[in-house]
């Protein structure tokens, strides 16, 4: 029986306070015209970066119990999204999960969240890079930041890097088994602290590229934002670029209406004030071809 929405199976950590992980993939993807089917990986009463004494719940004893009625019940996703996973079993969970629950039609995106300005989180460690880089290979999209690409391909953490070097990393990481990489944060070759968001679809060849103007803070849960308007873009049927282009211009236009707030960052882009814009008509204007 087909149903009236797309469904997305989303596999994040959840927070009780604070705007990361399914607190903001289910408003994005509901607004998006998706049904989202939440499977937490862990309860956390609020994010971990900024806030101390958090409580952490970890759900990987419950996961294929839930999965296993999931199966009962013969649900169907047009589209599997995961991020965090808080450790190597997770990822053994989730393998099995996309390899049983994937279609034919069935997009998979991964977001390889492991760090971010070089360094791992404090969850992580080599073992998990390792296993990421096999997990990876079950997506038809990736879209690691620039400090996960590097982990993923095991190369050094740089700020400087020229466009033939991070072409080489996207088709690297398109080998390793995903059709599009999208890798966030690239540093730009000039002088400024603005960095883009770079694209590659293996099955084309082509890169595309969207620039990212500096703004000055740091939000948690950004990535979370980006790639949830990515997965609803292109399960609505838009293009690489176009999908690229509304990405990066909800996710600006977020930080600018929060930066104008007086509030801790740590709780979020104010994403409440801007979430209407995900219905507004498309304006395509800053994505470029790398040729």
């Amino acid at each position: 029986m087909s149903t009236p929405v797309k469904r997305v199976a989303a596999i994040h950590d959840l927070s009780g306070f604070g705007r990361i992980s399914l607190a903001v993939v289910i408003p994005i993807l509901s607004t998006m015209g998706l049904q989202v089917c939440s499977l937490p990986t862990a309860i956390l009463s609020t994010p971990t970066g900024g806030f101390k004494n958090y409580k952490f719940i970890d759900l990987t004893e419950h996961m294929e119990e839930y999965i296993e009625h999931w199966k009962e019940l013969s649900l169907k996703f047009g589209g599997i999204y995961t991020g965090f996973l808080g450790s190597s079993r997770q990822i053994d969970i989730i393998s099995k999960f996309i390899k049983e629950f994937s279609k034919e039609d069935t997009l998979v995106v991964i977001d390889p969240v492991m760090g971010d300005e070089g360094k791992l989180y404090g969850t992580m460690d080599e073992e998990m890079v390792q296993k990421m880089r096999k997990y990876i290979g079950l997506a038809h999209i990736i879209t690691p930041n620039f400090t996960e690409a590097a982990r993923l391909l095991n190369k050094p953490y740089q700020l400087e890097i020229s466009e033939k070097e991070i072409k080489d990393w996207l088709v690297n990481l398109a080998q390793m088994g995903p059709q599009i990489v999208i890798v966030t944060s690239v540093p730009e070759s000039d002088l400024s602290k603005n960095t883009s968001v770079i694209a590659y679809n293996k099955e084309d060849g082509r890169f595309w590229k969207v620039k990212c103007e500096y703004i000055p803070a740091y939000y948690p849960g950004a990535g979370d934002i980006f790639t949830s308007v990515i997965t609803g873009s292109i399960l609505q049927g838009d293009s690489l670029p176009i999908a690229l282009d509304r990405g990066v211009q909800f996710i600006t236009a977020g930080i600018r209406a929060s930066y104008g707030y007086s509030y801790p960052q740590r709780e979020g882009i104010v994403l409440e004030k801007v979430l209407p814009n995900l219905n507004m008509p498309v304006i395509i204007s800053s994505y470029e071809i790398l040729e």
